[in-house]
């Protein structure tokens, strides 16, 4: 399957982003204290239902998993780094949730990202998710015709780590289209000048994950799904979905 959409399909990629960030504000503003994720899950179907979409997370089932996602979001508490199943656990003052949404509209995908304090903020987790949205704001404006992979890859990671946050190895953002995973692969660190060149019409999901600490180790929760961070120290997830066009970066994933 060709890496490259044509506008007519990038504008039917914005209908489905549409429907993700919809459902992630919805979300947004209904996370509390005293909130279970399995609420927040309910409501996320309910939202992507009455758009006449279908969730892209829901019984997903990789070839690596054992068992396919049981949720419609991935909702990630604290450490839990991202793929967090959203079961019973009642929200509580301070947490830091991210939330990972993605959805299926006429066929095309889309998926975004976001991460929040639920109750009081945390001075030292609130610039987490700062540095986790300024990485990806970075890694949007070098998705340009004409810059490499590997341009993308530095502008997200490089400030980051300069700034002492770790970024969860082996885990980046994805190309995305008929499916949720495709081709490229969108590492969030690398080297200048290095990768595939970006072209017109290439449309990728672009998602930074940072961890409090210069460490990037993870391990699996029992759950098989979730990855905490190996230091037990919070993580913020941020993830919208691109398209490259000669106008510059297209978010597709606004609501």
């Amino acid at each position: 399957m060709s890496m490259i959409k044509t506008p007519e399909q990038i504008a039917l990629m914005r209908e489905a982003g549409r429907v993700v960030a919809t459902t992630l504000a919805a979300v947004r503003e209904a996370a509390g204290v005293g909130d279970t994720l399995r609420d927040l899950d309910a409501l996320a179907a309910e939202t992507i239902a009455t758009a006449g979409a279908t969730p892209a997370f829901l019984d997903y089932h990789p070839r690596w998993a054992s068992v396919p996602f049981p949720g419609v979001i991935c909702t990630s508490v604290n450490d839990a780094v991202v793929h967090g199943i959203p079961d019973g656990y009642k929200l509580q003052d301070g947490d830091l949730l991210s939330v990972d949404c993605g959805a299926f509209l006429d066929g095309w995908c889309g998926d975004a990202a976001i991460s929040f304090i639920v109750g009081t903020p945390d001075p030292v987790d609130q610039a987490l998710i700062d540095a986790t949205d300024a990485a990806l704001a970075r890694g949007i404006e070098a998705a340009r015709i004409g810059n490499k992979m590997g341009d993308l890859a530095y502008a997200i990671g490089g400030a980051a780590r300069r700034a002492g946050y770790g970024l969860l190895a082996d885990h980046g953002g994805h190309g995305i289209g008929r499916t949720m995973h495709a081709e490229p692969p969108v590492p969030n660190d690398g080297r200048p000048g290095r990768g595939i060149k970006l072209t017109e019409g290439l449309v990728i999901a672009i998602e930074p994950m940072l961890i409090l600490g210069r460490k990037d180790d993870y391990y699996h929760d029992d759950d098989e799904w979730t990855l905490r961070s190996a230091n037990g120290r919070r993580a913020a997830h941020s993830e919208h979905t691109v398209a490259i066009t000669a106008d510059g970066p297209l978010i597709l994933t606004l609501p």
